[in-house]
């Protein structure tokens, strides 16, 4: 069973997380850093259109 803090901050923390790592590897990384950014960046923005256009469940 996972802890109630892990419920509760697991995802925002990885989206932290992955957040983090994308904006650093645009800053300092230069060819895989620019695909790393892009992948971690474009997966923070396909999630957050993913939950706003998903249909509200009642």
């Amino acid at each position: 069973m996972k802890s109630a803090f892990l419920r509760l901050w697991g995802m925002p923390i990885l989206l932290g997380i992955l957040s983090g790592v994308g904006l650093v590897a645009a800053l300092v990384a230069d060819g895989w850093g620019d695909a790393l950014s892009w992948l971690t960046l474009g997966l923070l923005v396909v999630l957050m259109a993913w939950y706003w256009f998903r249909p509200v469940r009642r």
